[in-house]
C-alpha cells in the first residue's frame, strides 16, 4: 500500500523555522513529483511548493517564495519543506503529495498541523 508520512509540524514562535517531513512508501519515488499543499479552516487546500520527480524544477505559491525551500531526497524517498521566517499566517495543516509523472496515480499524506504563535 501507498503510504505518505508527514512530520515535523508543530507549535513555533513568529520569525522561528520549522522542517517538515513526507516519508513516501509503495510507490517508485523517483517516478514522481512530490508536493506540499496547505489548507486554513474554512479555506480551499493551496499549493505551497512542487518539486520535480528529478528534483531539477521547483514552483513556489508566491506567499512563500524566499522563505520555504522544497527539497527531496530519493535514497531516504522523503520530500522536505523548510520553513523560514514564520508567520501566524502559516498556521495550517500541511500535506504532502505525490503525482505520478505518468499521470496514472495521486495521493496524499495524512497532514501535519503547523502552529505559528507568541
Amino acid at each position: 500500500q501507498v503510504q505518505l508520512v508527514e512530520s515535523g509540524g508543530g507549535l513555533v514562535q513568529p520569525g522561528g523555522s520549522l522542517r517538515l517531513s513526507c516519508a513516501a512508501s509503495g510507490i517508485i519515488f523517483g517516478w514522481y513529483a512530490m508536493g506540499w499543499y496547505r489548507q486554513a479552516p474554512g479555506k480551499q487546500r493551496e499549493l505551497v511548493a512542487t518539486i520535480s520527480n528529478t528534483g531539477g524544477g521547483t514552483n513556489y505559491a508566491d506567499s512563500v517564495k524566499g522563505r520555504f525551500t522544497i527539497s527531496r531526497d530519493d535514497a531516504q524517498r522523503t520530500v522536505y519543506l523548510q520553513m523560514n521566517s514564520l508567520t501566524p499566517e502559516d498556521t495550517v495543516v500541511y500535506y504532502c503529495r505525490a503525482d505520478s509523472i505518468f499521470g496514472r496515480s495521486a495521493y496524499w499524506g495524512q497532514g501535519t498541523q503547523v502552529t505559528v504563535s507568541a
